[in-house]
């Protein structure tokens, strides 16, 4: 097979990996290449095959003038050079002409000539030091009797994202968890302006929040990590004001559910958000945000409408010419609804006209980073980004993890990978648009699995995660690009690089400015807590995660009985194996505190606010650029607002509320207690009060 091992090299396919525990090495299987590489596009079923398939590869590298992008840092050499690749024959003379166009509209042109020779390449001198930015470069090269032009995206990027000033702490909440005066049964755009406000006057510097995402707010599509679209936004966050009289009823009954009814939710939003479409006056901030805007968003309503039109999202699934977002079917379709696709585009912008003005509240409120937002790994198989850029994405094969000591068959996310090569030639025009909009109005961004951007765990189609690989990401240019567009935002970026991580990947964090994650519950070895002075300087710190439960259900082992109830811990014998695992847990985590001057003495706390501020007031002890504490820790919360890997009909994930509203966080003296970071705190600054006002 090695014309199919040099094929898989060829496109980024690791040969093998070292598991989570740094011990053991697994071997990519030939199946799992041929299967992989078949979800590429590849033909690799025989050896001939493969080998028909790695000559072509070449032929078409060889044809090619120029590279489609090039990533290159501000001030280095490769940056005002261009390597060409000459078309004809070696005893061909060659002249050549290259075009540098920068952002700014400002052009440089270099041309010359080269004596037939061997050269099958040309390296070009531009005279001139491209400044930070997006620019592009045309080159024509005449060899023989023919002419031969391409074009090149040169992205000049920081060598880091923003400066880290004074060690600093923030919120994090589940947004749509948290209770508000007058939500509509989901925490909303109204409620996070309250706790970017209370934050504010806690001393906090920035919240931290879930991604908004676009979700189909229907059944179990509710994870805010499989999102129907990640370049807009789920309109379930938007607050319609009060309610109309016959409205009312069934707002109350929603806000006084344990859980976020989503789909009852959005259709009584629905009920009110419409009329205030169809009677919206002419605006001009309207027209400038579509705009802007433009196809993405046009395709995206377009698809909202569809989804209306069909009764669902699944678009595999809708007759075979609205499968293709420019068929004439399609075309047809927007101008006959014009009306239904306003309503989708309308919600956008509302959406981002009130998501900016709740992180203005929060920047006037004395919040020096303001809003942390999140961007997830990936889209859902039927969402609207796939359907509007299916040349990016591959079927056959899912994102997911390779086994470890929390699952023995790895987990399989059920999110299609992107092709990183239809991205490199697509010139990384959606991780652009991605990166623009997570950060509008976010003061931090998390790159949710950061580890993705270096290499991916594909898993093929009906296969376990033991039967998974690796392949390489482009991660060099998606650093870069990442750099240049926090540096031009102002934002602070956090990788989320939990689980099996490369040697490569925290030293390339580092270098480019990009935050770690340090996680409590992971810092434990061999019967120890890490001491807080341990911790990397580089880092978020937090105590958990979302997918973690909080510390009351860590310590109370309510997650146990969870697990439990949905199957995951198959016997009474298993689960008392997990309560002795986590007492000897506990203590450690005990005598940790107690050393660090968190606790008076490795004996447990009289209650559990105490505990709770204990953990806080050691992280807070660390040398950790950011420190995130979980609003369900402040408020005492026991349930996890997620089980991983289990399906949803066996634990409802993502619909868990807090029990206390965001009104009543001031004077919670269980809040109070649990809200230990003293040596992080700025000064108060008076925060403006906040009144409920609709976001339409």
């Amino acid at each position: 097979m090695r014309a199919t091992r040099a094929l898989a090299e060829r496109v980024g396919i690791l040969p093998e990996y070292v598991d989570q525990t740094g011990r053991e090495l697994r071997t990519t299987s030939d199946a799992t290449r041929i299967a992989i590489l078949g979800a590429l596009g590849i033909e690799a079923s025989t050896e001939a095959a493969a080998r028909e398939s790695l000559e072509a590869m070449e032929t078409r590298e060889r044809a090619t003038l120029l590279e489609p992008v090039r990533v290159r840092l501000r001030g280095s050499r490769s940056a005002g050079r261009l390597r060409v690749r000459l078309p004809g024959s070696p005893a061909d003379a060659v002249r050549w002409r290259a075009t540098l166009t920068t952002e700014e509209g400002e052009s440089h042109r270099v041309e010359g000539a080269s004596e037939p020779g061997r050269r099958r390449e040309l390296v070009l001198d531009l005279g001139v030091g491209p400044p930070q930015g997006y620019h592009t470069l045309e080159v024509s090269v005449a060899a023989g009797r023919a002419e031969h032009t391409a074009s090149q995206s040169l992205v000049v990027v920081p060598r880091t994202c923003r400066r880290r000033g004074r060690p600093v702490f923030g919120v994090f909440a589940n947004l749509y968890t948290v209770r508000g005066a007058g939500d509509w049964g989901v925490g909303d755009l109204s409620v996070l302006t309250s706790l970017l406000e209370w934050t504010a006057r806690e001393g906090g510097d920035f919240v931290g929040i879930n991604p908004l995402h676009a979700l189909r707010n229907r059944g179990w599509e509710v994870s805010p990590y499989s999102p129907v679209s990640r370049l807009y936004r789920n309109p379930l966050y938007l607050d319609p004001g009060d309610p109309l009289p016959e409205l009312r009823d069934e707002r109350d009954r929603l806000r006084g559910s344990g859980a976020v009814e989503y789909e009852r939710v959005m259709a009584l939003k629905r009920r009110a958000l419409e009329p205030l479409h169809a009677g919206a006056a002419p605006d001009p901030d309207y027209r400038r945000f579509l705009d802007a805007e433009g196809e993405p968003l046009e395709r995206f309503a377009t698809f909202e409408a569809l989804a209306d039109r069909f009764g669902h999202g699944e678009w595999r699934r809708w007759p075979e010419p609205y499968r293709d977002p420019r068929s004439a079917e399609v075309a047809a379709f927007r101008a006959e609804h014009e009306r239904g696709v306003d309503f989708h585009r309308w919600l956008q912008f509302r959406l981002d006209r009130r998501l900016g003005a709740a992180a203005e509240r929060g920047r006037r409120a004395g919040l020096e980073i303001g809003l942390y937002q999140d961007l997830a790994i990936g889209t859902s198989s039927g969402g609207a980004d796939i359907w509007a850029n299916p040349h990016l994405f591959l079927e056959g094969v899912s994102i997911g993890a390779p086994p470890d000591e929390y699952s023995a068959t790895g987990q399989n996310w059920g999110l299609p990978p992107m092709d990183p090569r239809a991205l490199r030639d697509d010139r990384y025009d959606l991780w652009i648009r991605l990166l623009r909009a997570s950060l509008r109005h976010a003061g931090a961004l998390r790159i949710d699995h950061v580890i993705g951007l270096f290499r991916q765990f594909w898993i093929p189609e009906g296969a376990s995660g033991a039967d998974g690989a690796y392949l390489r990401f482009p991660a060099d240019d998606l650093l870069g690009i990442l750099t240049l567009e926090a540096r031009r935002h102002g934002a602070v970026v956090v990788g989320e690089d939990l689980g099996t991580v490369p040697p490569e990947v925290p030293p390339a964090l580092r270098r480019r400015g990009i935050l770690s994650s340090r996680v409590f519950y992971f810092e434990h070895r061999e019967g120890r807590f890490r001491a807080a002075a341990e911790y990397e300087p580089a880092s978020l710190a937090t105590a958990n995660t979302h997918d973690m439960p909080p510390l009351a259900g860590f310590w109370s082992g309510r997650d146990i009985e969870l697990r439990r109830a949905a199957g995951e811990l198959e016997s009474d014998e298993a689960v008392q194996r997990a309560r002795r695992e986590r007492e000897k847990v506990k203590q450690a985590m005990l005598e940790r505190l107690a050393a660090e001057g968190a606790l008076p003495s490795a004996a447990e706390p009289a209650s559990g606010a105490e505990l709770r501020g204990a953990v806080h007031d050691f992280l807070c002890r660390t040398p950790a650029a950011m420190v995130g504490l979980n609003l369900d820790d402040l408020v005492g919360e026991t349930d996890p607002v997620n089980l991983p890997g289990v399906p949803c009909d066996r634990h409802p994930s993502w619909t868990r509320r807090l029990a206390t509203p965001v009104e009543a966080l001031a004077g919670d003296p269980q809040v109070r207690t649990a809200l230990r970071c003293g040596r992080r705190r700025r000064t108060r600054r008076r925060a403006s009060n906040h009144s409920r006002e609709p976001d339409v």
